[in-house]
């Protein structure tokens, strides 16, 4: 995909300058903008940051007329096209925005497929591999991230060593790490000696998966997301990244709420 898209056939189009829609509230409006989540944008509506026409507002639930312009710093605020992106994240490239020692980012394999600013949701260290949603659609990022949405995610692990059946059914029964229980939705031996380790499960905690291995002994050598909220690797070399289908965007706004 060396080819510079400057629309996505999938975005959910939102247009205009100007706020349209009586009684959106400002925070919403400024997530649609692309510009951060609607937690983010409270903050920086408290901060004093956001100006409706002439105007600084920090009344958390204020609500824009028609015809409202809203403004952070000197920008004009304007409601983007959404992109959804599903990027095959390679190893050795970091889940952020910019990294301030130049170190390679997922942004550098996604840099071609759109002219607005993308945000990962969620994040995937350095060294674990699969499947990233990258998206300009705040509100929708800040669903799936959150904790309490429980989106499925299936990883494919592989130990240092087999693992024992003990073990296997300590982690089947659910473990309880330094911030507390982990229960796994689903856990499967896919082959050989038991170094291979299928796991399924909706915690969105830190390093959650390692942290379950490293727990009992175990280090995880590889560690790759196969599925992540209903989406696949079907198709989608390691590397590389697609567009979401219609239906697929659907089904994730069905999936954060």
């Amino acid at each position: 995909m060396s080819k510079k898209i400057r629309r996505n056939p999938f975005s959910s189009r939102n247009k205009g300058a100007t706020v349209s829609q009586v009684g959106m509230r400002l925070n919403r409006y400024i997530a649609h903008c692309g510009v951060c989540s609607r937690r983010e944008a409270d903050e920086l509506i408290a901060a004093g940051r956001i100006r409706v026409n002439d105007r600084v507002v920090t009344e958390m639930g204020y609500r824009l007329q028609a015809g409202d312009k809203v403004y952070l710093g000197k920008r004009q605020l304007k409601r983007e096209d959404y992109v959804y992106v599903l990027l095959n994240k390679p190893k050795d490239f970091i889940t952020t925005t910019k990294d301030p020692r130049a170190r390679k980012t997922v942004m550098d394999l996604v840099k071609k497929a759109a002219d607005v600013r993308l945000y990962p949701v969620g994040r995937l260290d350095r060294q674990t591999t699969g499947l990233l949603l990258l998206t300009n659609d705040g509100e929708l990022a800040e669903r799936l991230s959150h904790p309490s949405y429980n989106i499925r995610k299936i990883y494919k692990v592989e130990l240092d060593k087999p693992l024992t059946k003990r073990h296997f059914q300590d982690i089947a029964n659910g473990l309880t790490l330094d911030d507390g229980p982990v229960k796994v939705d689903d856990l499967a031996i896919l082959e050989g000696d038991g170094r291979a380790v299928g796991i399924e499960l909706h915690s969105g905690r830190n390093r959650i998966v390692r942290r379950i291995f490293e727990h009992l002994g175990y280090r995880i050598k590889k560690l790759d997301r196969v599925v992540y909220a209903g989406l696949t690797k079907e198709n989608l070399p390691r590397g590389k990244w697609r567009y979401l289908t219609a239906k697929e965007i659907g089904l994730l706004k069905k999936k954060g709420h």
